[in-house]
């Protein structure tokens, strides 16, 4: 058969990938500029078909709290919000990563800081990858830059969040949730039955039967015990910054500058970097798609060859800390954004480059 080929926003991709690969709850709350992954939820009407329960809770905090239940039980579970609505998540996002347990938080962020605007932003940066809440745990992050990864990304950070038990989080900006194009959907595949869950979840709260109970908390009151969790967890985050690091690069083998750059502002860049060409100046883009793991061996190599780089990012300049951490300072590094909402154009991105890196 033909692959069906659809148009449609960001956000709604996200919503019917959630069904289509068998996602068992989605909890969240309405804001801009994420809306649209409740609505299509509401108007898919998925108990009817898969069985899948779709609540709007009456906050975020509400929200993040019944995805640590439903986790806890081994369910497919997930949410959505804007920058805002994931700062009330937090503390719930930390319990739930004490806990190890696997879930879906899709964030499509709009400006700050506080309320802001409701405008594309991505200075939820530290945030996502330094770790919002409280104590020492990440969130496995996926960055993507165009519709299709937002369908494609959601059946590969569950596929992640089971594989290392641990929360994963989608980290869109409001370019990518609002904007349209074709999109080619995931197969339908039906949720696990109980006995599926049982056996791929042996740690899960099921129904204590013929088994001792399992017990979800992130709560350990011996020092000794609490320390060797930590301990276990660090193990965890060092296997998956091993094996789970992902990036796309374009035109970096004869690169002389490298733009690092993720979500809508990777589309930016990519033109960016075609029209400098065309006027003679090297330029490559190197995409991180993990934003935690950051891929900074690759990168790390990719900027022995190059005379500067340059971050380009809807914020003040966050990332770019970790791209000079990768570099280890061997390479100038130089940023530039925009706030408030303001998506830049590729000319801008030109002329940073022959200001912060050519001319200097």
């Amino acid at each position: 058969m033909a692959e069906e080929v659809v148009l449609m926003k960001g956000n709604e991709a996200i919503a019917h990938a959630a069904i289509r690969i068998g996602v068992d709850g989605y909890f969240g709350y309405p804001i801009t500029p994420q809306s649209e992954v409740l609505e299509t939820l509401a108007e898919q009407k998925p108990w009817e078909t898969t069985g899948m329960v779709v609540l709007q809770a009456e906050s975020e905090v509400a929200a993040i709290n019944m995805v640590y239940g439903g986790a806890g039980s081994g369910k497919m579970v997930m949410t959505s919000s804007s920058s805002p609505g994931v700062s009330l998540k937090q503390e719930g996002i930390s319990y739930i990563a004490g806990a190890e347990l696997p879930c879906l938080v899709v964030n499509v962020m709009r400006g700050g800081p506080g309320l802001g605007t409701i405008q594309p932003s991505q200075a939820d940066y530290f945030q996502t990858t330094k770790g919002g809440g409280h104590g020492d745990y990440h969130l496995i992050a996926l960055a993507p830059a165009s519709v299709q990864e937002m369908a494609d990304f959601v059946g590969l950070a569950f596929d992640l969040a089971f594989k290392y038990r641990n929360p994963a989080m989608i980290l869109a900006d409001g370019v990518i949730g609002q904007m349209m194009e074709k999109v080619v959907l995931p197969e339908y595949r039906p949720r696990r039955t109980e006995e599926e869950i049982l056996a791929q979840c042996p740690w899960a709260t099921t129904g204590c039967k013929g088994r001792k109970p399992n017990i979800i908390t992130s709560l350990e009151l011996d020092p000794a015990i609490m320390e060797q969790r930590n301990l276990h967890l660090q193990a965890k985050y060092a296997e998956i910054e091993e094996k789970e690091t992902r990036y796309e690069e374009l035109n970096a083998e004869d690169a002389e500058y490298l733009i690092v750059a993720f979500g809508s502002c990777a589309r930016i860049a990519q033109k960016a970097m075609e029209h400098a060409r065309e006027e003679g100046i090297k330029v490559g883009l190197f995409r991180p798609i993990t934003l935690w793991p950051f891929p900074s061996k690759a990168l790390k190599e990719r900027a022995k060859q190059v005379k500067g780089i340059l971050t380009v990012e809807l914020n003040s300049g966050q990332m770019i800390e970790d791209v000079r951490l990768a570099v280890e300072c061997k390479v100038p590094v130089e940023h530039f954004g925009r706030l408030g909402g303001i998506v830049p154009d590729p000319d801008e991105v030109i002329e940073a480059i022959k200001e912060k890196l050519i001319q200097k």
